[in-house]
């Protein structure tokens, strides 16, 4: 609503002369996003029907992992659709999911991680047990959110979340996430992942993340982050900033003005952000160049946080990115553009949509909470 109101009031100044028209003119080409709901859905639906079927995302017990390119963000972006294609239940896809989440949580101590020890060598299977415990978390709790109330099956994975903790040395308040040498989900992204634990804490309904019982660990995850924020990406940093708007003692007024700044400051001119200037010195395996033309994740993803902040400071930036990622799907497949930063890939294999996964996941979430 926010978007198409700020295009009407422009649109009205401009056609009756009022005061500000001068000023208004060029705000007018801020458009209100014309995108397809309906084609992103098939996109993400398509997508994660591709991945629960796909042999190297099977494992033990006829379930699937949760890849943090294509089914988390699923888990996250996809619920988004529901009003606006008049889902009343989650679609087959998305059922498929859960049900898969929810198996593996029920079965935590029965199930494999990911990559065991014995196959990957140390300390795969923690990393296994950290990240899952996280997404799995996340996404339960983003189900749960709008009921107002944590299901069983939810509380379960925070529990076994809890559980993994890390409560000594420099890792102290953490969790142990994949590390694959693959950015922006697991290269060094240790950080990244914890800022989704926080993020997942926060989310869930009810007033889970003032219960007693998780005062101790809560502390000890703040204290990390704030510890270790310093030294991150600007992307993992705005992670972080995501994080504080669900957390809101995670950072100071003026901890969140400084990653506001760093963030307001790689836009694009054509109002979108490109991932290649959010990953520091990150360079591809392959020595190819990083794309560096603005992208699906990385608008997606900061104009999500900007929302989710509702800070006067973003909005002018917001109204830009909105307006890029309206304009910037693909009418061919619904999905917006994103590449991976490892090596080149071709766009239209397998694996060279797994940025534009978590770039249509959250470019339909910012458009959506737009509205």
């Amino acid at each position: 609503m926010r978007a198409r109101a700020y295009t009407i009031f422009s649109a009205i100044i401009l056609l009756t002369g009022l005061p500000g028209a001068k000023a208004t003119a060029a705000e007018a080409e801020l458009t209100a996003p014309n995108w397809s709901p309906k084609a992103a859905a098939a996109y993400l639906d398509g997508r994660a029907t591709w991945w629960a079927s796909w042999t190297g995302a099977a494992r033990d017990n006829e379930t699937f992992c949760i890849s943090c390119h294509t089914t988390a963000p699923f888990a996250l972006g996809r619920p988004a659709l529901h009003a606006a294609l008049g889902e009343q239940s989650p679609s087959p896809a998305e059922q498929k999911v859960y049900d898969n989440l929810v198996k593996r949580v029920r079965m935590w101590k029965q199930v494999e991680p990911f990559y065991p020890d014995q196959t990957r060598g140390l300390p795969k299977t923690s990393e296994s047990r950290g990240t899952e415990s996280i997404l799995n978390s996340l996404a339960l709790v983003w189900r749960d959110a709008p009921t107002g109330h944590i299901s069983p099956d939810a509380r379960l994975a925070l529990d076994n979340m809890w559980a993994l903790q890390i409560h000594t040395g420099d890792m102290k308040g953490a969790w142990a996430w994949l590390q694959f040498h693959n950015a922006p989900f697991e290269g060094d992204s240790q950080f990244w992942g914890n800022t989704l634990a926080a993020i997942a804490i926060g989310t869930a309904p009810g007033n889970y993340k003032s219960e007693p019982a998780i005062q101790s660990g809560l502390k000890e995850l703040r204290d990390y982050l704030v510890k270790n924020m310093d030294g991150q990406t600007p992307a993992d940093r705005v992670a972080l900033l995501w994080a504080s708007a669900k957390l809101p003692d995670l950072l100071t007024a003026a901890q969140q003005k400084t990653i506001i700044d760093e963030t307001l400051a790689k836009q694009r001119e054509d109002g979108g952000f490109s991932l290649s200037t959010l990953v520091g010195s990150w360079k591809r395996k392959d020595n190819t160049p990083l794309d560096s033309a603005s992208d699906g994740y990385a608008t997606g993803l900061i104009a999500f946080t900007f929302e989710q902040l509702n800070s006067p400071q973003t909005q002018p930036s917001l109204k830009r990115a909105i307006t890029w990622l309206g304009r910037n799907q693909n009418a061919a497949d619904g999905r917006w553009p994103a590449s991976s930063l490892n090596k080149e890939r071709p766009l239209d294999s397998d694996a060279g949509r797994f940025m534009s996964d978590a770039a249509t996941a959250y470019a339909v979430l910012a458009l959506e909470n737009s509205k």
